[in-house]
């Protein structure tokens, strides 16, 4: 008998027929896989569902037929969408012989989106989005205003619980979709507002003259986006606290049934903030129309400082990452037959809009440069400024380089290494202090578990440049311990093949100090590392605050909530002693181990970046030069603040 083994386990061929294939269709495929139409089913897909039924309301503003979208989170997690379009339509379908409607919520890839008669342009390509949602919840109910009726059908786990409902007739049109997501699938329906919030914002901002209102009864808070400006303001708001150099740069076209409209500004920063967007879905992973601009970019500022002289004939031409530091930038297409890369549409795949791009980018910044002299020798200046910059951060790399070959190690002296060379299995704590780092050492498993202590406070690296930051040692001793390099402004950024640890780790005190090294350190990943970042890899440690004996019985309380549930429980118990840790250098070896360390009883919080813009505006709140935004963040989260060391 010929035979697979797996294991201990053979499995002969002629037990692996037909009847052992499974088919999934619909409403079951969909809920035993969510996540390959979801992303995944924590609070991002959960947020997914909101956003699929959201854009299907924006496409009928696109289309021309909306100006008006609410979304109301309900007390009981269920969600409400309503708009003011032309209402799905009700009538029986020529194929399914069932209601446009049920057809609609009930059938995979059923749409208006596909022959280009209904919308010319759409977000909703695949036709999935409200069956998915739909599937996806243990109910959702559907009102059509539409012709001068209401008509409604209600579904239970995405099947109808009945026929279309003619309640009679309403004014008015539009869709209200209501639906909760099936807490059989999601763990919890832990909704984020201003994650959620920031999306409706971009929405506004890419739709001028929409209102979106949203209001969530679960925290009671209420806002309203609507932006006559479009792009062009999203693109101030979010330089605003970058430090502009020239006004904002505006420019649309359309060529050959493609849209392509882009607004831009440079600013003092050194990172780049780029917000690619497809029929207004934000493709965080780029694609053909990022490709098509970033050419264009380079070679129309390379031409204009050409053809103006501000480059010298022996000086090399401006690269990429000279030509997109310090630059904030929307770039919006909008097409007909979009190819997004999966349903979640994170990259955009259409050959074709990569030229497109090109010629209007091209255009419109040629136009932009010739007409405003001055605000362009500004640019150019600022171009320069960073190729030499870059320049000097090469010749840093090369010293580093050479001197670890010096060296006879790549690693740095101070990096306790693990025994285990599988950097999915590996995991590098970043430790605050020598008296933490002998603690964490002597307490970890020294298999798999690595430790790098830190002396002081590291670079803040909001405004520094790689030169500058690799200059600084304990910021050297990480990149040199990671292995991997650093972001360089280009796509494929970190060198992933080369990550030493799968699993980097910031561990510090819970006093004011450790908090300020945290952000300090999380200011370098995220303006330095951050694909470190989008890949899953950093996380932070949570040492216990308390430390709870009675007697023998020792327990540890990692918030005050769980302190004070400790001593309702132990109040009738003698001799009940609480210690307050400030440091991790007050807790022995073991006792970090414990709570801080071992996987099978530590807690860890793992570093996401849901909206890049809002994390870039809080860092820089935070780190920047700005006392004022610094003091308003304080005052406004004063009241918060418990157990302060200072």
């Amino acid at each position: 008998m010929i035979g697979l083994r797996d294991k201990d386990k053979v499995v002969g061929i002629e037990e692996y027929s037909a009847a052992k294939i499974q088919v999934l269709e619909g409403t079951e495929a969909v809920r035993r896989r969510p996540g390959m139409y979801i992303g995944s089913t924590d609070q991002r897909g959960l947020h997914h569902l909101v956003y699929e039924i959201v854009d299907n309301a924006v496409d009928e503003a696109l289309a021309g037929y909306c100006d008006r979208v609410r979304v109301t989170l309900n007390a009981d997690g269920s969600v409400e969408v309503i708009d003011n379009g032309r209402g799905i339509p009700v009538e029986p379908h020529p194929v399914t012989r069932r209601s446009a409607l049920e057809t609609v919520m009930t059938v995979l890839h059923a749409g208006a989106k596909f022959g280009g008669d209904s919308y010319k342009v759409s977000g909703g390509l695949h036709g999935v989005g409200a069956s998915v949602v739909n599937f996806l919840s243990s109910w959702m109910r559907a009102k059509v205003y539409r012709h001068g009726h209401l008509y409604q059908q209600e579904y239970h786990a995405g099947k109808p619980a009945g026929a279309v409902e003619d309640l009679g007739p309403a004014e008015g049109s539009g869709t209200t979709i209501t639906f909760m997501p099936d807490s059989s699938i999601f763990s919890s329906l832990d909704y984020d507002f201003d994650t959620v919030a920031q999306r409706f914002r971009q929405l506004a901002y890419l739709n001028p003259g929409l209102e979106i209102a949203f209001m969530s009864l679960l925290h009671g808070r209420e806002l309203t986006f609507y932006f006559e400006g479009g792009i062009a303001s999203m693109v101030a708001h979010l330089a605003q606290a970058r430090g502009p150099l020239h006004p904002v740069a505006q420019f649309s076209k359309e060529v050959n049934s493609t849209f392509v409209e882009f607004a831009l500004q440079y600013t003092d920063d050194v990172s780049e903030e780029l917000y690619p967007f497809a029929n207004c879905i934000l493709t965080h992973e780029g694609g053909t129309h990022v490709t098509g601009f970033r050419s264009a970019l380079t070679r129309a500022l390379n031409d204009y400082a050409r053809k103006q002289k501000l480059l010298k004939e022996d000086q090399p031409n401006l690269s990429g990452e000279d030509v997109r530091e310090g630059l904030t930038v929307v770039l919006s297409v909008k097409l007909q037959d979009p190819q997004f890369e999966g349903q979640t549409k994170a990259r955009l795949g259409n050959p074709e809009v990569k030229s497109h791009v090109e010629s209007v980018v091209a255009e419109g910044l040629t136009i932009y440069l010739e007409d405003h002299p001055n605000e362009a020798r500004r640019i150019i200046e600022k171009c320069v400024t960073a190729a030499r910059a870059r320049e000097a951060a090469r010749k840093a790399r090369e010293l580093v380089l050479r001197k670890n070959a010096l060296d006879g190690t790549s690693l740095p002296g101070k990096l306790a290494d693990c025994q285990e060379r599988d950097p999915a299995l590996s995991e590098l704590f970043i430790v605050e202090g020598e008296s933490a780092g002998g603690s964490a050492k002597m307490g970890r498993d020294r298999r798999f578990q690595a430790i790098l202590p830190l002396k002081g406070k590291i670079l803040n690296v909001l405004k520094a440049r790689d030169d500058k930051v690799l200059a600084h040692e304990e910021i050297r001793a990480i990149v040199a311990a990671l292995g991997a390099g650093m972001d360089d402004g280009e796509e494929e950024g970190i060198n992933f093949s080369k990550l030493r640890y799968h699993r980097v780790v910031i561990m510090t005190d819970a006093d004011v100090d450790g908090s300020h090294i945290r952000t300090l350190l999380l200011t370098f990943f995220f303006r330095k590392m951050r694909s470190l970042i989008a890949k899953g890899h950093l996380y932070i440690a949570q040492p216990p605050l308390y430390r709870v004996q009675v007697g023998k019985e020792v327990s540890y309380a990692y918030s005050e909530a769980e302190r004070e549930a400790l001593e309702k429980r132990l109040a009738d118990k003698k001799n009940l002693a609480i210690q307050r840790y400030k440091g991790l250098g007050e807790m022995n070896p073991e006792q970090l181990w414990e709570t801080t360390m071992d996987p099978t009883t530590r807690t860890m919080l793992q570093v996401k970046i849901e909206d890049a813009a809002g994390a870039n505006r809080l860092f820089i709140q935070l780190m920047g030069e700005e006392v004022s935004t610094r003091k308003s963040f304080i005052t406004a989260y004063a009241k918060e603040v418990k157990n302060l060391d200072v």
